[in-house]
């Protein structure tokens, strides 16, 4: 939803809320007529301190995006320079273990043929 609508729609409910109030009290034309005006002072003052409000979230938003425009690169590359770090401090263990892995499969083989032979005899 967004900010706008719900303000919106926050500003129309207090509006009809207020003149409802108005309304369904026992009140002379000109005690309504002074109700209504002060009623209507007062949602314009709340209506402005409303639009302060959003512009100092528009303010805090645009603030936060700038932010972010700044540092989200500058870490992206810091865990990119990370990962190839790490990439080759463990080449070194890959190779080793693929060694090791391709002998085991090797030895398993021959252990294979071994018992094949001794089978047939």
């Amino acid at each position: 939803m967004k900010t706008s609508t719900f303000l919106l729609g926050l500003a129309t409910g207090s509006i009809a809320a207020a003149v409802t109030v108005l309304f369904s009290t026992p009140q002379s034309g000109n005690e309504l007529r002074s109700s209504v005006k002060n009623a209507s002072v007062d949602m314009k003052e709340k209506f402005k301190d409303v639009k302060v409000k959003i512009d100092s979230l528009k303010e805090s938003v645009s603030h936060l995006t700038k932010e972010a425009k700044e540092t989200v690169p500058s870490a992206i590359e810091g865990i990119k320079h990370s990962v190839e770090k790490w990439q080759q401090s463990t080449e070194p263990n890959k190779d080793r273990l693929e060694s090791e892995i391709a002998a085991i499969q090797k030895a398993l083989e021959e252990l294979e043929q071994t018992i094949a032979a001794q089978q047939k005899s």
